[in-house]
């Protein structure tokens, strides 16, 4: 409190003081009891009302202790039960917690991860995956700024996510609390089994195959892939204590075209302790067509590799690169990509009209813009020499077929000539053009659909720089590369436009995400955001049949089918105002990734608490875990002197303190007659 409001508070018990003498005992002429009494009444009323317009700032100190946080992380994956470890990891974690000298010097804060990361302090152990590096990355935004030591109690063995031994702050110190037996035993298994998921007709495919060994004597096995009774592939394979893996390539032929189903096993005389990581299944789907993607150019440019390179991403896509004037036949073409068309190309032109293909014409700087004009009635160019570069904006209205944002808007600018471009008809725009900044209304990326021939019109050249963005920014061409397939799939497709349309894979393995997509349009071909979708799996084996509500996205309709068991699975997507249905059927492998482990991952641990300046705990030294933290000096609690300050007129007790001596100084003098 200053000097001058000090100064303020004697002058207002002045002036109460005197204002109250002043009425009841100035002049009086008596002084008894009654005017005593009211006279105290208002020198307190007066100066209550002083002090509230003084409004002084009462400032309160008091003293706060933080401890430094402690979160007891607990693995809640099924590994930890295939380990036969979750009865000792309840048990471990309740010593922890329950400890009184750790509670009384941490804040202890539980979780639990497998797939996901979240607070609880109670575990089933029956996650399907293991993601440790979810803990890393909730732990920093939690604890943000703090040093604090992890406890995590844990097997070690993650199977999805980032590798967790660099993802933790090296800063803060980590302790696992290994659980699982550490005793080595002979185990063969399959490590990891790479296949593309289609294959063509009659051609071979290749299975790649890594194989681990873990024991201590010389040890022959035999490896095979079967489809039901018959026996495809065999391979004898040999491991000794110096050879603990092995590598497989092998070619299967296609023979059958759908979904084919294999068993991939490795079989020894040996007992092991797990059998299930010695099997794994596997599908592929044998189609019986490759198209073919025509990339027509009359010059040489980076975004033709690039364009290329997206599309053979995709197995079922061929692409072949030709000039105008050596495509003679385009019968077992798909799809014509028209790189900077100019008069050179007016017998492809033709040809593609009088046969229906589909084209995908991209303009740049060396685009004859007049022909163009002439050989489509789409888009009208009205074209300068100058060059611009255009940025792009996204459209999330957009419904010819489903797709994200993919980071548009950090892409680089796409570099075509100036001039007014307007739409002549139905487009669809994907992505319209920006200039600095400024929208141009424009369109940048457009579909058009004429009499069934579908068009895609990509205005500028240098998208090869998208690409490169897009694997800087997700350190992967997967998203970019899925966006071109997007494209050509919606070019390659000659069905009419349909009003429910669901995308969804054939297969999928135990643990994935399964994922059913679904978009339904209206008369106009409008994407309706009010349609009721719903969808009804039944499973083929058993008839058990689930229902669930497809929720909406930006447009697009998603369902998450999560949890199903392995098995075939048929079913129906409904939309409930128009009774429009879509029937399909997928199947679930049979793969519990958190079955493949026999032992905890004990030098990841290790490597990780070395790398933290921690150190790796094991089941029975849980006491030396408690007196390693206890004994720490780097963990104080801190004492931190609060300082609050409230401004008087804050106090609503003064304010009804006030009324009440106003209020009875009335009734006294009411009672006494002195009104």
């Amino acid at each position: 409190m200053t000097t001058n409001t000090i100064l303020l508070l004697l002058l207002s018990l002045v002036i109460a003081g005197g204002l109250s003498y002043f009425q009841y005992f100035f002049k009086a002429k008596s002084k008894s009891n009654v005017m005593v009494l009211l006279a105290f009444l208002r020198f307190l009323a007066i100066f209550g009302l002083l002090v509230l317009l003084i409004n002084p700032i009462i400032s309160k100190n008091s003293l706060e202790i933080t401890k430094t946080p402690l979160p007891i992380v607990v693995d809640n994956s099924s590994s930890i039960t295939a380990l036969k470890s979750d009865k000792k990891t309840v048990e471990l974690y309740q010593k922890l917690v329950s400890n009184p000298a750790l509670k009384e010097k941490f804040d202890i804060q539980t979780y639990q991860f497998d797939n996901d990361f979240k607070t609880s302090d109670k575990f089933d152990f029956k996650g399907n995956q293991t993601n440790l590096d979810e803990v890393a990355k909730n732990l920093k935004s939690i604890n943000k700024n703090l040093t604090f030591p992890t406890v995590i109690i844990t097997d070690g063995n993650q199977t999805t996510g980032n590798d967790y031994v660099y993802r933790f702050d090296p800063v803060n110190k980590v302790y696992p609390l290994v659980v699982g037996d550490t005793t080595t035993f002979l185990d063969l298994k399959i490590n990891q089994l790479n296949v593309n998921k289609y294959a063509f007709h009659k051609n071979k495919f290749p299975v790649e195959v890594f194989l681990q060994y873990a024991g201590d004597k010389t040890t022959n096995a035999e490896f095979t892939i079967s489809q039901g009774n018959a026996v495809v592939a065999k391979e004898k394979v040999s491991f000794s204590p110096s050879k603990k893996t092995a590598s497989l390539n092998l070619l299967l032929p296609a023979d059958k075209v759908g979904l084919q189903i294999y068993k991939a096993s490795i079989q020894s005389s040996a007992k092991e302790k797990n059998s299930y990581n010695n099997i794994k299944n596997f599908a592929v789907e044998i189609i019986d067509q490759k198209s073919t993607i025509a990339i027509v150019s009359t010059i040489n440019h980076p975004d033709i590799a690039a364009l290329k390179r997206s599309i053979e991403v995709n197995a079922q896509r061929k692409v072949i690169l030709v000039k105008p004037n050596q495509i003679s036949d385009l019968q077992d073409v798909s799809v014509l990509v028209l790189y900077q068309p100019t008069t050179a190309f007016k017998a492809v032109f033709d040809n593609s009209k009088q046969k229906g293909i589909n084209t995908f014409i991209i303009t740049g700087n060396n685009t004859d813009f007049n022909f163009l004009n002439q050989q489509q009635n789409n888009l009208v160019f009205k074209m300068s020499a100058q060059r611009e570069d255009f940025l792009n904006e996204f459209h999330p209205d957009f419904n010819l077929f489903a797709i994200d944002n993919i980071g548009f808007e950090n892409f680089p600018p796409l570099q075509n000539l100036f001039g007014n471009i307007s739409s002549n008809g139905n487009v669809s725009v994907l992505l319209s053009s920006k200039i600095r900044n400024v929208s141009t209304n424009a369109p940048l990326l457009a579909f058009a659909e004429n009499q069934g021939k579908r068009t895609a019109f990509l205005l500028g050249e240098n998208s090869w720089k998208w690409r490169l963005q897009s694997h800087i920014d997700n350190q992967s061409f997967e998203k970019y590369d899925v966006f071109i397939d997007k494209i050509i799939q919606y070019l390659a497709s000659t069905n009419s436009k349909k009003s429910l349309v669901v995308t969804h894979e054939s297969f999928y393995n135990s643990g994935e995400e399964i994922i059913i997509n679904a978009q339904y349009f209206n008369k106009n071909y409008e994407f309706d955001e009010k349609a009721r979708l719903t969808i009804t799996v039944v499973n083929a084996a058993t008839k058990q049949t689930k229902n669930y509500d497809l929720l909406k996205g930006s447009n697009s309709f998603s369902a998450n089918l999560e949890g199903l068991p392995a098995g075939k699975y048929n079913f129906t997507v409904k939309e409930l105002n128009s009774n429009t249905s879509y029937a399909s059927h997928f199947e679930i492998l049979d793969f519990d990734i958190e079955k493949q482990f026999v032992n905890p991952d004990v030098p990841k641990l290790n490597q990780l608490a070395q790398q933290t300046g921690g150190k790796a705990f094991f089941e029975d030294q849980a006491d030396q875990l408690i007196n390693t933290l206890l004994e720490s000096k780097e963990y104080k609690s801190i004492e931190k002197n609060i300082s609050s300050k409230t401004p008087i007129i804050d106090w609503v007790w003064l304010l009804i303190l006030i009324a009440v001596l106003l209020t009875t100084e009335w009734f006294v003098r009411k009672y006494n007659g002195l009104l």
